[in-house]
C-alpha cells in the first residue's frame, strides 16, 4: 500500500482563514509549512486510488498532486471515496467531485443519510456515482485487492447536526474507522476519535501503520488560546500528550504511527517545538501535505 496525504490539518486548515495564531502568522509567513484538511489517498499500482474524506480542499490537493492528474480528455485516476463521518471538512469535498466522472462513494448507512438529507449533495450525479452502504466489520473492497472494513470509534454527530445535549462518546456508524489490507501489510485510518477505547486497542493490535487524530496537543488547547471556547473531548477529539491522550494509550502498538487531523493551534505544527520533540521521541511522525508512506 502507497499512501499520499492530500491534507494533514484539521477543519480549517493551516493557515485558517480567519486566525491570527501564532502558527497561522507562521505559515503565512511562509516560517513553517501550511497545511490543508484532512484527506487521505491510497494506492496498489500508482494508477488507480482510493481517496479517505473529501475535504474542502479536494481540487487543490489533486492539483498539486501529479498522482492524481487526468490521464485523458476526461479521465481520472479517483476510483473511489470512502468518507468516516459527516463533518463538513470530510464531505464538502465531494461537491468538487461533481463534473459526471465515475466513481463509488463509501460510507455507512448513517453517513450517507447525511449526505441523502441534504439536496446539495445530489449535484454528485447518482448517475455517476454509486454511492455503498457499508456494514460495521464486513470487508469490502475499496480498489481491486485492497480489502478494507469500517469500525465504529468513539465520537459524536456533526457540529451542524448537534443539538441541545450533545453526546461526544458514541460508539456507532457516525464516526468510524478504516482498516486497510493488500493481503500483506494493515493500515488503519482514525482522523476523528474521542478516546482510545480497550476495544479499539484490541482492533489496532495488527496494525504496521496508523494514520490517528492528532486534532489538539492538549485538552484546553484552544481555551488557553483564545481561539475558541470548546475542550477538545467537547469537540469529540482525544489529546495527544497526558496520561489518558493519545501517545500514551497507543504506547504498546508496534505500527509506524503518524498523526493526521491536525489544528491550526497545535504546537506540533513547529518543527522546533519541545511538543514536536516529544512526539518524534514517542515513535510518532507529524503528517505534512504531500507526504508519502508505504507500507
Amino acid at each position: 500500500m502507497r499512501f499520499l496525504v492530500l491534507g494533514a490539518a484539521a477543519g480549517g486548515g493551516l493557515p485558517q482563514w480567519n486566525c491570527g495564531c501564532p502558527n497561522c502568522i507562521d505559515a503565512r509567513r511562509g516560517k513553517i509549512a501550511s497545511a490543508s484538511q484532512s484527506s487521505l489517498a491510497v494506492t496498489l499500482n500508482g494508477r488507480d486510488w482510493a481517496v479517505l474524506n473529501a475535504s474542502p480542499d479536494i481540487r487543490a490537493q489533486m492539483h498539486r498532486c501529479p498522482q492524481m492528474h487526468p490521464r485523458a480528455l476526461r479521465d481520472t485516476p479517483l476510483a473511489s471515496v470512502l468518507v468516516t463521518n459527516g463533518d463538513i471538512d470530510h464531505i464538502a469535498g465531494l461537491l468538487s467531485l461533481r463534473e459526471q466522472s465515475p466513481f463509488t462513494l463509501f460510507g455507512t448507512s448513517e453517513i450517507l443519510g447525511v449526505l441523502a438529507e441534504n439536496r446539495v449533495f445530489d449535484a454528485v450525479s447518482a448517475a455517476k456515482v454509486t454511492r455503498r452502504a457499508l456494514e460495521i466489520g464486513q470487508p469490502f473492497d475499496l480498489l481491486e485487492g485492497l480489502s478494507a472494513q469500517v469500525f465504529p470509534v468513539p465520537g459524536k454527530v456533526p457540529l451542524f447536526m448537534e443539538g441541545e445535549t450533545v453526546e461526544t462518546d458514541l460508539v456507532g456508524e457516525q464516526t468510524v474507522g478504516v482498516r486497510l489490507s493488500d493481503g500483506d501489510g494493515v493500515a488503519y485510518y482514525i482522523p476523528g476519535c474521542a478516546d482510545v477505547t480497550p476495544e479499539l486497542l484490541a482492533i489496532l493490535e495488527d496494525a504496521d501503520q496508523l494514520f490517528f487524530d492528532g486534532t489538539l496537543w492538549d485538552d484546553a488547547e484552544m481555551i488557553r488560546s483564545g481561539t475558541g471556547v470548546k475542550t477538545g473531548r467537547r469537540m469529540g477529539h482525544i489529546s495527544i500528550s497526558g496520561a489518558g491522550g493519545s501517545i500514551a494509550k497507543l504506547e504498546g502498538l508496534s505500527a509506524n504511527k503518524t498523526f493526521i487531523h491536525i489544528n491550526n493551534t497545535n504546537p506540533v505544527w513547529q518543527p522546533d517545538s519541545p511538543e514536536r520533540a516529544f512526539v518524534q521521541a514517542a515513535g510518532w511522525t507529524v503528517a505534512a501535505d504531500g507526504m508519502e508512506i508505504s507500507t
